[in-house]
């Protein structure tokens, strides 16, 4: 199911197959896991492996899972680099820890040489105990001090169980997804969104038919918050009243290190600004931890730095799945992202550390950037990623007589087992309407440089090249429209490019590429100077967005789209702008058929401008969450607004540190899909 269209390869995302040669001449000389088995489940298991390797090298490692009574591995971390020493490769520490069923699990280990092609594996059996014992329900700690684990005798065959919480003064409990009962297996679950030191109430309900019963009662006292984190303080604003959502009880946002525009906290508070759950990974050498999205199952996306294999940079490597308590379920890396993306034929997208010297026609893939989404079919993840690219002097303006480094876009998609199964380059598309233009600078002509805060690592600029790299499109987001038919396909992608001021749309088309279909190519562009003509029914002096951030198309795609218009080129001076004005929340309509844009209501002024980041959402009952992420209260500080709008009116308003997107939501397992 693969064809060639215009240089992109697609499929439909079937799971990836793993082997490895019999004529390997590597092999893998020790596995050893700290604890050893047998463990009972929610062990945090730490896995080290050694390998040998007749070639130069380098190794990578994989590790893969298969559940008990199953013979089909699930990858959990994709191949990433050892380190070698003394002759002997050692895989970076793999961390695992189950938090499903009770039984023999299959751990594998794949160990490669990419440059030989050649690799060795390896597989062994860990058993894992039930936490309960006989017909009583257990709740358990976790590393996570506001997380528990919650396990049930196994349940009838056909029925479904979740676990209810709450305070004893609590009236109504927050309760969980729903899980399919496996009998004789336990039932166990992940319990979010519980404040410090505090005492819960908490029991299962398991539902046959049109029946809930409640198991028996359980109480848990949370821990503290951990002394050795900074965690921010809110302060609330406007209080929750008669016209706030309180059905979306939940904000959630990742909060970014003051001054150096690094995301490196997750956090998710009620509506009086009181912690409830956090996410650190101090792992990391500058604890870079960008939550991309919540998902409905109980997990959520980063993007997060960590040990790849270009040993110029540890930015921005990782992108990681984890779960409420901060356990890795998948792990995949940009070194392994590009070997698959050059074995599709990306060119722009292999490694970056390889040219010498840097010249006009390098490019490579450098990190992942700003979003990953997983509401695509057949388990399917989407990531941003940036590429920079060699182009000859004097490309897009640049005047210092040398060849100029622009830094680009591209879309990947990983199917289930997060192996690239199609991708977009933007630098495919650069050749003019009706796609991209590569002389059509960034609006606000936005450059980066080596170490600069507000752009992904810069790993072409050196002797040679203009001191300045050209960020071109700086996309931000990412939104899969599921229904989507315009054009006789289904399922594009929306993608937001900040400096273009533009988001458009790019035919993805589930993947397909038959008949001409999910070529990759732009499809339109929206935006000042795009392809849509805006119907300025409510007279506004700047109707267009510009510098915008998370765009989506809200019920479940039927309409309308939102985003947070950050409004950069709109308070420019003149006359570019109109020389001042705040950041707004948009909700707008648009036809594809004729090309035109309409604001469903009157753009919401948040009152503050932020100057990047941000997000909007339409709530359940048509208010408006606004997320204002950076907002300059002097040179060296910034705050963060979480606003609710009901109209114009401010219905809540809480203050924090700046911040990088948000989100307000019923529960921790109950995220918006846009």
């Amino acid at each position: 199911m693969r064809s060639e269209v215009n240089g992109l390869l697609g499929v439909i995302c079937p799971l990836a197959a793993l082997s490895a040669p019999a004529s390997a001449t590597v092999a893998i000389t020790s596995i050893h896991a700290t604890p050893a088995a047998p463990q009972a489940i929610g062990t945090v298991v730490t896995w080290t492996v050694t390998a040998t390797d007749s070639n130069p090298g380098p190794l990578t490692f994989q590790f893969n899972v298969a559940p008990p009574n199953s013979s089909k591995f699930a990858l959990v971390r994709d191949f990433n680099a050892g380190t070698l020493s003394g002759g002997i490769w050692t895989s970076q520490p793999f961390v695992w820890s189950p938090t499903g069923i009770e039984g023999a699990y299959q751990i594998q280990v794949v160990v490669k040489d990419f440059g030989a092609g050649q690799t060795a594996t390896k597989s062994g059996a860990y058993l894992v105990t039930p936490l309960v014992s006989g017909s009583t329900p257990v709740v358990v700690p976790t590393a996570n001090p506001l997380v528990a684990l919650f396990s049930a005798p196994s349940c009838a065959t056909g029925s479904s169980m979740r676990v209810a919480f709450k305070l004893p003064q609590a009236q109504k409990p927050v309760t969980t997804n729903w899980l399919s009962c496996h009998p004789p297996k336990s039932m166990t679950f992940e319990i979010a969104g519980m404040y410090p030191s505090a005492e819960y109430q908490m029991y299962s309900q398991t539902r046959t038919g049109s029946n809930i019963t409640n198991g028996a009662a359980l109480t848990f006292t949370t821990g503290a918050l951990p002394s050795d984190i900074t965690f921010p303080s809110f302060t609330v604003n406007v209080k929750a009243g008669s016209q706030t959502d309180k059905s979306a009880a939940v904000i959630l946002i990742n909060t970014i290190e003051s001054g150096a525009f690094i995301p490196n906290l997750a956090s998710a508070t009620d509506l009086s600004g009181k912690i409830i759950w956090y996410y650190y990974q101090p792992a990391s050498s500058t604890h870079y931890n960008l939550l991309t999205r919540p998902l409905p199952n109980g997990t959520m996306l980063t993007i997060q730095d960590g040990p790849a294999w270009n040993p110029a940079t540890q930015g921005q490597q990782l992108l990681r799945q984890i779960d409420f308590a901060g356990n890795i379920v998948k792990e995949t890396n940009t070194g392994v992202i590009q070997q698959q993306l050059l074995a599709l034929g990306a060119a722009d997208a292999g490694p970056c550390n390889v040219f010498n010297p840097v010249q006009v026609g390098s490019a490579c893939l450098g990190a992942f950037h700003h979003d990953a989404i997983q509401t695509l079919p057949n388990g399917c993840t989407a990531v941003l990623a940036n590429i920079e690219e060699i182009f000859p002097p004097g490309t897009q303006g640049d005047t210092s007589g040398l060849p100029v480094d622009i830094v680009g876009d591209m879309i990947i998609v990983l199917n289930a087992d997060w192996q690239v199964v199609w991708y977009f380059d933007a630098f495919q598309h650069d050749s003019g309407p009706p796609q991209l233009d590569i002389n059509r600078p960034a609006v606000l002509g936005e450059t980066c440089t080596v170490g600069d805060p507000g752009c992904p690592p810069m790993l072409l600029l050196g002797p040679g090249i203009s001191t300045y790299a050209k960020d071109w499109l700086h996309g931000n987001s990412l939104y899969y429209w599921p229904n989507d038919t315009f054009g006789g396909g289904s399922g594009d992608i929306v993608w937001s490019s900040r400096h273009q001021d533009w988001v458009m749309k790019v035919d993805y088309n589930n993947g397909v590429q038959s008949g001409g279909l999910g070529t990759g190519n732009i499809l339109w562009r929206m935006g000042p100077d795009g392809d849509f003509y805006f119907n300025n029914v409510f007279d506004d002096s700047w109707c267009w967005f510009s510098h915008q951030h998370e765009v989506g198309i809200e019920n479940n795609g039927a309409g309308p789209l939102t985003l947070f218009d950050n409004g950069n080129t709109r308070v420019q001076p003149p006359p570019r702008g109109v020389g001042s004005g705040n950041s707004r929340c948009m909700e707008l309509t648009f036809d594809e058929t004729n090309l035109t844009v309409t604001p469903s209501s009157p753009a919401i002024d948040v009152g503050v401008f932020s100057s990047a980041m941000g997000s909007a959402q339409l709530l359940s009952d048509n208010n408006m969450y606004c997320f204002a992420a950076i907002v300059f209260v002097n040179a060296s500080h910034a705050n963060s607004y979480s606003i609710e709008f009901a109209g114009a009116t401010q219905v809540l308003n809480i203050e924090g540190p700046q911040g990088y997107r948000g989100w307000q939501m019923p529960s921790l397992y109950d995220p918006p899909t846009t």
